[in-house]
């Protein structure tokens, strides 16, 4: 679907639309920081939980995260706290930052605490290992909410920048159209600007596809390649995760938007990107090991995603050939110049998304 812009003041009064006023935004990363400032510059009240309570004292007493977002200062209206059951005490939206693979355990410790008919948005980007269902379907089965009436963030948003007020934009992708708009206004500021579409498929597809096709970018990086060969990398893992999307009922259009093309950019160009500096860790020799501790002990979403991508794409009959080279690399310790040789000696054909 195409994506919709959000004009200052444009809701209209005495409509159905849910209204946004205080968000809980669960999990207190670099990312879930960022979201939760771009909502208390949009005027929302805003608690965040933070599973450290020495982190959830800093933002509340001091307005900073120093461990996960450094320089940064946070609005007086944005607080924290160590309960969760304190910050799940009746918001109107609720936000799920935390990473993909640990959503479901979670969100399981506070399925009880949510308040009825609460938005649920999602942050997380990845497909669950074993199950292989996007973040969306983990929310709605743990939660016991329709899938598509979860609000999926999606787009190019690297944290600094964006915390840094540098502008920004993103998608807000919900099959209820009316609670999609709901947290576009409730997240709209001078520096980031929100769309929405409805194709949740697509723009969860995109998000978790593009970390993985950051980590081959990364390792040519790393390999000493430059800049053509990082093109070649961002375009044709566009075309896998394309082709893996439209398999499963994305609309097309999707990946040539900001949740696709947008997303798929930044985080395969920047060096802000942990999934990119990740990979090219990998490409000037070092084990994944040593990888994981140079970006601070976290694990690059592209490492864990590669395997769950590789097996809903191979359950759905489609050719994903970087996302099967990154599996050889991350898990079966293939030497990736000899991957990077034989991704080029595949049979010559059309191009074709």
């Amino acid at each position: 679907m195409p994506e919709r812009s959000l004009d200052a003041g444009s809701a209209v009064p005495g409509s159905a639309r849910p209204a946004v006023r205080t968000v809980t935004v669960l999990g207190a990363g670099s990312w879930g920081t960022t979201f939760a400032k771009i909502l208390a510059d949009a005027g929302r009240d805003v608690t965040m939980w933070a599973r450290r309570p020495e982190v959830a004292a800093e933002i509340a007493g001091q307005h900073t995260n120093s461990a996960y977002l450094p320089g940064a200062t946070l609005p007086d209206n944005l607080t924290a706290t160590s309960d969760a059951a304190a910050a799940l005490d009746g918001p109107d939206a609720v936000v799920l930052a935390v990473p993909s693979q640990s959503l479901r355990d979670n969100l399981g410790r506070w399925r009880e605490l949510l308040p009825a008919d609460t938005i649920l948005v999602s942050l997380a980007k990845g497909v669950e290992l074993g199950t292989l269902k996007r973040m969306s379907q983990v929310v709605g089965e743990i939660a016991g909410v329709a899938d598509d009436s979860v609000v999926v963030v999606a787009g190019p948003n690297l944290a600094k920048e964006i915390a840094a007020g540098q502008p920004a934009a993103g998608v807000f992708a919900c099959g209820d159209h009316e609670r999609a708009v709901a947290v576009q206004e409730a997240a709209f500021t001078s520096y980031f600007r929100p769309y929405t579409n409805n194709d949740v498929v697509g723009s969860e597809l995109a998000g978790a596809c593009k970390n993985v096709v950051a980590l081959s970018c990364g390792i040519a990086a790393g390999l000493g390649f430059g800049a053509n060969t990082v093109a070649t990398l961002i375009t044709r893992g566009l075309a896998e995760t394309a082709r893996l999307g439209v398999k499963l009922g994305a609309d097309p259009m999707t990946f040539a938007g900001l949740a696709g093309v947008g997303d798929m950019v930044a985080t395969c160009a920047s060096p802000l990107s942990r999934n990119r500096t990740f990979g090219e860790r990998i490409g000037r020799g070092e084990t994944i090991e040593q990888a994981q501790e140079a970006v601070g002990g976290q694990v690059a979403e592209g490492v864990m995603s590669c395997r769950s991508i590789r097996d809903l794409a191979h359950g759905a009959g489609v050719d994903m050939p970087i996302t099967d080279a990154m599996y050889r690399v991350c898990h079966e310790g293939s030497d990736p110049v000899t991957v990077g040789a034989e991704l080029l000696g595949r049979e010559q054909k059309p191009e074709r998304m």
